[in-house]
């Protein structure tokens, strides 16, 4: 067993059925796992890194551009991808101008989803799957709802994006720099789960640790580390600074034992990579 699989072994304590985990290097191999690979779970808001690459993709492509107009008036498609655009949480009420607050919308990502869908003439999930899943090959993984939380998918699925996002080849690295970079700096917010950040940085599509706290992630990884965690129990993460990335999912709604559980198995990690 490497150092790696042991820190991993930590999940096998967790009050959940079953779990899933990966590291994945920054040159994309798995260097430790734990779990069924393969178990499909459900990846409630860990699909927005997923949908933001797909609508990165598009902009690459030239569907829209990130300052296209967007959702409420004033707003744009970056704002969308950054949480910034006024929207409500599950609705289309506007509770702020356009880049005034950081406010986490799950309507956000379906307005995002509706407008690609509008420009490129396809459905939004057929999108995705063409631009992100097949060419991956993540063959477990489908948007079945909300392109805020619908998808569901698999650790071995996941880690093919992980090592997407460390090495990408489907988005120009320049691009994928933008968004892992904070977009609108200096908002505040709410993070779901651990209440108002002063400030709360987003990148397009991707949570930024920065100096977060508290926060799903550990205080030894690096205010680089960027990524996305959902309430369905389920986390990525990739950490520039370590040049690895974590994925855990589960099958127990985020709650207290996460909180819990969480920033130590990323202490774990990072401290077998170091070692």
């Amino acid at each position: 067993m490497t150092a790696i699989d042991d820190a991993l072994s930590r999940i096998d304590g967790w009050p959940v059925d079953n779990v899933s985990a990966v590291v994945v290097a920054a040159d994309g191999s798995v260097v430790g796992s734990r779990g069924d690979l393969d178990r499909v779970y459900r990846l409630a808001s860990v699909t927005k890194p997923l949908t933001a690459y797909a609508a990165l993709v598009a902009v690459e492509e030239g569907v829209f551009d990130l300052d296209d107009p967007a959702g409420p008036a004033g707003s744009t498609v970056r704002h969308l991808l950054a949480h910034t655009s006024g929207l409500d949480f599950s609705d289309d009420t506007v509770r702020a101008e356009p880049g005034t607050r950081r406010i986490y919308s799950n309507r956000g990502f379906e307005v995002l989803a509706q407008t690609l869908e509008e420009r490129a003439e396809i459905p939004f999930a057929t999108y995705i799957h063409e631009a992100v899943f097949a060419p991956l090959g993540m063959t477990s993984t489908r948007l079945n709802g909300s392109a805020g939380a619908g998808a569901e998918s698999t650790a071995a699925d996941l880690a093919r994006f992980a090592a997407e996002l460390q090495r990408p080849a489907l988005l120009a690295p320049q691009t994928v720099s933008l968004a892992t970079t904070t977009a609108f700096p200096g908002l505040y917010g709410v993070l779901p789960g651990y209440g108002v950040q002063r400030p709360n940085d987003w990148g397009l599509g991707f949570e930024l640790r920065d100096g977060k706290s508290p926060h799903w992630t550990s205080t030894a990884n690096s205010p680089a580390t960027f990524g996305h965690f959902g309430q369905s129990g389920t986390f990525l993460w990739v950490d520039p600074q370590a040049q690895a990335a974590c994925v855990v999912l589960a099958d127990r709604d985020f709650g207290p034992w996460a909180a819990e559980a969480w920033p130590p198995l990323s202490d774990a990690v990072l401290a077998a990579l170091r070692g």
